[in-house]
C-alpha cells in the first residue's frame, strides 16, 4: 500500500500471511478496513507486518545512519536544537486579545512580552484543512490542492472527500462463501506539495507531528506522525454516530447519524450492531455484534453486554472507550473504540454510541508513521480518539448528546493530547514537534450560541446556560497549557504558538442554490422541488452555475463538468463577472444586514498547478452568515437567509478578512503582518536550511540577527 508499506517485500510477506491464515482458522487478528467505499484489505494483518518490520528496521538501523549521513544535504548551523510548535484550531485573534486585556490569559500575555504576539492571516478560505494544509507545505492552495473539506465529482456532480482517494479491490479469488482479495486498494493523500518536515527529515532533522490536519494517509519521512483530519471511521465515514432506541420514528437525522430499534421487554433491551461491510464473504454483509442492555432503574444505570465487553453506564454519562471487535471469518476479528451513554430510560429507553474509532492498537487503516507509532502511543497513554474530527458534533446538533457530554468528550480528547504532546515532548532531544489541539474550533461551534445575546440556537427564555462561558474556560485551558509547555523548554528552544484562522458567529444560513435557481441560473427538473440531496432535482441540461462543498461555486463548463454547458474564454469570464457584481454585498432583506461580503474569483487568488481543482467563485460570508445546512447538503428548495437553530452556532466560514488567526512566538519577529504561508519557511529556517524552492512563504526570523539570549530562558 502506497505510503503504508515501506517496501514490496514486506507487503508481499503479509498478503502472504493473510493468505495462510485465511485458510487456517487458528486465533489471528485481521484489520480489514472499513467499507461504504473504504474498503482497505491491504491493512491486512497489519500488527504482522509491524512486528517483522520493526525486527528488520532494527537490524538495519545502522546502515540507515550511514546512509542519511551520506545523504545528509550542506546546510548551516541551526539556530535552535528544538522548535516546539503548539497550534490551537480555530483560536481567534480578537478574544485571545480581549481575554489577555482581562488578564484571563496570563502565560499568552507573559509569552507575547518576551517575544511577540501578531494577527495572523489565514488563507482564502478560511477552513482547517486549506489552511493547515498551507502551514505545512509554505504554498497557497493552488499549489497544495486543497480548497475545502468537499471537492465535487464533475462527471457526477456529488461531492467527494477532498484530501484523500481511497481505492476499493475489485479482484479476489473466491472459495465458497470466502472472498481472497488479489489485489491491494489504493490510499493517496490528494493534498499537493512536500511539507516542511519531509524537507527538514531529508536533512536529517527529526519531526514528530502530531494531529496535524490533513495528514492521512500519513507521510513517510524521517520522524513519527499521528494523522488527524479525515481520517475514517470503522465503517468510512467521517464520523457515524447511532442511537438505538424504543421510540418509534421514521425521521433520519439530517447529519452524522443512524436511528435503530431497540427491542426489550421493560429490563431487558437487544439490539444489533453494525459495523463494516465483510467483503471477504459473498455479497459483502455488513459485520455485526448483537448486545443485551439490562437496566438497573433504582440505580439510574445499566449493564452492557457487548461482544466480548461489558460496561456499566449511569443514566446521561458517557462511558470510557469500549473496545469493539467484529467477527470477519473464523479467528480473525477487526477492532474499534467507541464510548457510549444511556440516554434516557423512562416510558422510553435509548442508547447512544460514538463513531466507532479505529483502534490505534490494531488500526484497520494506515493511521501513524511509522505504522506501529499509533500503537506505542497507545501503550504510553491509554486508549484514545483517531477518528478525523474526533468530538461527535452531529450528536449534539441533532439533540442526541446534551452539553455536557459534548462538552466532557471535547475535554476527553483534549486530555489525550496533552498527554501525547508531553510525551513526545519529553523524549525530543532536537528536532521539531508539531501539535495540534482541536478543541478550541469544536468548543466555539457548538457553544458560540451561549456567548451571544439574541442567537437563534440560544434557548429564548433568558436562561444563563451552564455553559454560557464554556469559551473562556477553554481559552483558559489553551494559557494553562502554554505555561506548562514554557516551563519545561531549554534555554535554546524557540516556541511557536499560533491558530490556523478566527471564528465568529453563525446566526444565518444562506442556500447559494436557491439563490441562483430564483437568478434563472440554476433548473430543476420538470417536477421536482428542490427537496432532493445531492442537486439530484437539478436540470444539468440547463444550468449554468452550482454550489458543492462549503464556500464555492461552479460554472458548469462545457469539457469540464460531464453536462457542462458554458463556454469556456469569454462566455465564463462574462458570468463570473456578473456573479461577482450581484453577490458582493448581497442584502438579507429580512434582517436588512449584508449576508455575502465580497465574491472572489480564484484565478485572482490562487495560482499554481492545481488552481483548476478549484472552485470557480469563493463566497466571503459577513459576519453571523455561513452556507446553509440544507445548502450544504445539496438542497435547492427553500429561502435564500434562513435562521440557524443548530448547536453548531460558530463559525469561521466567512471572508477570510474577517477571522485572523494568532501568532506568538518567544522570539521577536521583524514583521507586523504575518501569513500562515510562512511558517514552513521559519521552521526550515530554525534549522538552518534554507526554505524548499516550492515554498511561497518567507522566513519571520531574520537569522542574522537571531541569538539565543534574545529567544529567552
Amino acid at each position: 500500500m502506497k505510503n503504508f508499506y515501506p517496501n514490496r517485500m514486506a507487503l508481499a510477506l503479509a498478503m502472504g500471511i493473510a493468505f495462510v491464515l485465511l485458510m487456517d482458522p487458528r486465533s489471528a487478528d485481521a484489520y480489514v478496513g472499513p467499507g461504504a467505499g473504504f474498503a482497505l484489505l491491504g491493512s491486512f494483518f497489519v500488527v504482522f507486518a509491524t512486528m517483522i518490520l520493526a525486527g528488520v528496521s532494527l537490524l538495519i538501523l545502522p546502515f540507515r545512519t550511514v546512509w542519511r549521513m551520506l545523504r545528509r544535504r550542506a546546510r548551516s548551523e541551526p539556530l535552535a536544537p528544538r522548535v516546539i510548535v503548539v497550534g490551537f484550531d480555530g483560536q481567534d485573534a480578537h478574544l485571545t486579545e480581549k481575554f489577555m486585556a482581562e488578564g484571563k490569559m496570563p502565560h499568552f500575555s507573559a509569552l507575547a512580552e518576551r517575544g511577540c504576539y501578531r494577527q495572523l492571516k489565514t488563507t482564502f478560505p478560511s477552513i482547517t484543512p486549506v489552511a493547515w494544509s498551507t502551514f505545512s507545505t509554505g504554498v497557497n492552495p493552488g499549489k497544495h490542492n486543497i480548497f475545502d473539506f468537499l471537492d465535487r465529482d464533475p462527471r457526477t456532480y456529488l461531492p467527494r472527500l477532498s484530501s484523500a482517494h481511497i481505492g476499493s479491490v475489485d479482484r479476489f479469488l473466491r472459495i465458497g462463501k470466502f472472498k481472497i482479495p488479489l489485489a491491494k486498494p489504493e490510499i493517496r493523500l490528494l493534498r499537493k506539495s512536500k511539507p516542511f518536515w519531509k524537507c527538514l527529515g531529508e536533512h536529517n532533522i527529526w519531526s514528530t507531528i502530531l494531529r496535524v490536519p490533513i495528514t492521512f494517509p500519513p507521510d513517510r519521512f524521517y520522524g513519527a506522525q499521528l494523522g488527524a483530519m479525515c481520517i475514517p471511521d470503522l465503517l468510512g465515514t467521517q464520523g457515524t454516530f447511532a442511537l438505538f432506541t424504543t421510540r418509534p420514528s421514521t425521521e433520519a437525522f439530517q447529519e452524522g447519524g443512524l436511528r435503530l430499534d431497540l427491542k426489550g421487554d421493560g429490563t431487558v433491551f437487544k439490539g444489533i450492531l453494525e459495523g463494516p461491510q465483510n467483503i471477504l464473504v459473498k455479497g459483502d454483509p455488513a459485520m455485526t455484534i448483537p448486545f443485551t442492555l439490562t437496566l438497573d432503574r433504582p440505580a439510574h444505570a445499566a449493564d452492557l453486554k457487548i461482544g466480548a465487553s461489558a460496561v456499566r453506564l449511569e443514566l446521561g454519562l458517557l462511558s470510557d472507550y469500549v473496545k469493539l471487535e467484529f467477527p470477519v471469518v473464523p479467528g480473525m476479528k477487526v477492532a474499534g473504540l467507541s464510548r457510549l451513554m444511556l440516554t434516557e430510560m423512562d416510558e422510553h429507553v435509548s442508547l447512544y454510541m460514538s463513531p466507532i474509532n479505529i483502534e490505534p492498537e490494531k488500526p484497520a487503516m494506515p493511521i501513524s508513521h511509522p505504522s506501529y507509532y499509533s500503537t506505542y502511543l497507545e501503550k504510553k497513554i491509554g486508549p484514545y480518539a483517531t477518528l478525523g474530527l474526533a468530538e461527535d458534533t452531529w450528536a449534539l446538533n441533532e439533540k442526541v448528546t446534551d452539553d455536557r457530554a459534548f462538552w466532557r468528550q471535547s475535554q476527553d480528547v483534549e486530555a489525550e493530547r496533552e498527554k501525547m504532546f508531553f510525551t513526545a515532548l519529553e523524549r525530543l532531544r532536537k528536532g521539531c514537534l508539531v501539535t495540534v489541539f482541536d478543541a478550541t474550533d469544536r468548543i466555539q461551534h457548538m457553544f458560540w450560541r451561549y456567548s451571544e445575546a439574541g442567537h437563534p440556537a440560544a434557548a429564548q427564555d433568558g436562561t444563563r446556560s451552564e455553559y454560557a462561558d464554556a469559551i473562556a474556560d477553554h481559552y483558559q485551558r489553551n494559557d494553562a497549557l502554554v505555561g506548562r509547555v514554557v516551563e519545561r523548554l531549554r534555554a535554546d528552544d524557540v516556541l511557536i504558538v499560533l491558530s490556523d484562522h478566527g471564528f465568529t458567529s453563525f446566526r444565518r444560513g444562506v442556500n447559494l442554490n436557491s439563490w441562483l435557481r430564483e437568478e434563472g441560473y440554476l433548473v430543476l427538473k420538470e417536477g421536482s422541488d428542490g427537496s432532493g440531496s445531492w442537486l439530484q432535482d437539478v436540470e444539468w441540461s440547463a444550468t449554468r452555475v452550482y454550489a458543492v462543498g462549503l464556500v464555492g461555486l461552479f460554472i458548469n463548463l462545457k469539457g469540464r463538468e460531464e453536462h457542462g454547458i458554458v463556454e469556456v474564454g469569454a462566455e465564463s469570464e462574462a458570468l463570473k463577472a456578473e456573479l461577482i457584481s450581484k453577490l458582493s454585498g448581497l442584502v438579507d432583506t429580512d434582517k436588512d444586514e449584508v449576508g455575502i461580503n465580497e465574491a472572489f474569483d480564484t484565478d485572482q487568488i490562487y495560482r499554481g498547478p492545481y488552481k483548476g481543482n478549484a472552485p470557480d467563485l469563493l463566497i466571503g460570508y459577513n459576519h453571523g452568515y455561513r452556507i446553509s445546512w440544507d445548502c450544504a447538503s445539496g438542497k435547492v428548495a427553500g429561502p435564500v437567509f434562513e435562521d440557524n437553530v443548530k448547536a453548531w452556532s460558530g463559525d469561521h466560514i466567512v471572508d477570510p478578512r474577517l477571522v485572523p488567526g494568532i501568532f506568538l512566538c518567544n522570539h521577536s519577529i521583524a514583521r507586523k503582518d504575518p501569513h500562515i504561508v510562512d511558517l514552513a519557511p521559519t521552521i526550515m529556517t530554525l534549522f538552518g536550511v534554507a526554505k524548499a524552492p516550492h515554498m511561497e512563504g518567507s522566513s519571520l526570523i531574520d537569522a542574522s540577527s537571531f541569538t539565543v539570549e534574545s529567544a529567552g530562558s
